[in-house]
């Protein structure tokens, strides 16, 4: 059993790439063949009709569950479907077992409408601290990955997040209305202000990719599930940017955040950001 961070580094040293193989295979096995042929009984709502779950989520999740933990024995799957049939799953994120925390199917929207903006999140999580993530689409043809202290790749080229152009207008992904409360619609009506173009959000994951390529400027979230957040915030990171809740600390996947929160192509804007969400 891996019992200490020096063994989980050994561990991505040696299987980084058995890593990305299962969240490919999983993903070929599963997700691609149903993209676009799914039928009326494989998609299910769960909490309303933005919030969708359809076979290949749950045959995704529970074939990356059988690969990542015999890769890492000892270690626990914290899955957006697992949790969904049994929240005290998520409760093994409170423990110091080694998690990895999977969203089979980000965009489950999309993917269900046919829209390629979708992908497949894994992030390997230690005692509140994110080690490696992997964000696969594999109908854009896109693998990020990125190892702390590491960096981060997309396809193999290192990212850099950069800085938005002075004067340029800011692009803000934010949460979908269904998802935030009246004082988190009130907080995000701050940044419909002069030189900020707030947006409605698509995956989240691949939101935090335009982030991390510099090709988005910065989000602002209001829920806290880890299977959206753990993989995309460490790819900013590890491309140069930063993440701030509104009460200015970074973002604790274990809950408890000041929301709604930003994650930003480098520190000056996420604090833009968080001021003007009222932090």
């Amino acid at each position: 059993m891996i019992e200490h961070f020096s063994e989980l580094r050994g561990f991505l040293d040696r299987h980084l790439d058995d890593v990305t193989e299962a969240v490919r295979e999983a993903a070929a096995a599963e997700i691609v063949p149903r993209f676009r042929q799914l039928a009326e009984d494989d998609v299910v709502q769960k909490s309303g009709p933005h919030d969708l779950v359809t076979s290949a989520d749950r045959l995704a999740e529970l074939r990356l569950t059988d690969a990542l933990t015999a890769l890492l024995p000892g270690s626990v799957v914290v899955g957006e479907e697992a949790v969904h049939a049994d929240p005290a799953v998520y409760r093994a994120l409170e423990g110091d077992a080694p998690v990895w925390i999977v969203d089979p199917v980000d965009g489950t929207r999309q993917f269900v409408h046919g829209d390629p903006g979708f992908c497949t999140l894994v992030a390997l999580v230690r005692g509140g601290e994110t080690l490696a993530s992997w964000t696969y689409a594999p109908a854009l043809g896109e693998l990020a990955i990125a190892v702390l202290g590491d960096g981060a790749t997309l396809n193999g080229t290192r990212l850099a997040a950069g800085a938005p152009a002075d004067g340029a207008l800011l692009d803000v992904a934010t949460s979908h209305p269904d998802f935030t409360t009246p004082a988190q619609k009130e907080a995000l009506l701050g940044l419909r202000a002069p030189g900020v173009a707030p947006r409605p959000c698509g995956s989240a994951g691949l939101e935090y990719l335009a982030v991390a390529r510099g090709t988005g400027d910065a989000t602002a979230f209001s829920w806290e599930a880890a299977w959206d957040h753990a993989a995309g915030l460490l790819l900013v990171t590890e491309a140069g940017g930063a993440h701030l809740t509104r009460d200015r600390v970074p973002f604790r996947y274990r809950g408890g955040n000041a929301l709604p929160f930003t994650a930003a192509r480098d520190l000056a804007t996420a604090e833009r950001v968080v001021k003007l969400l009222g932090g």
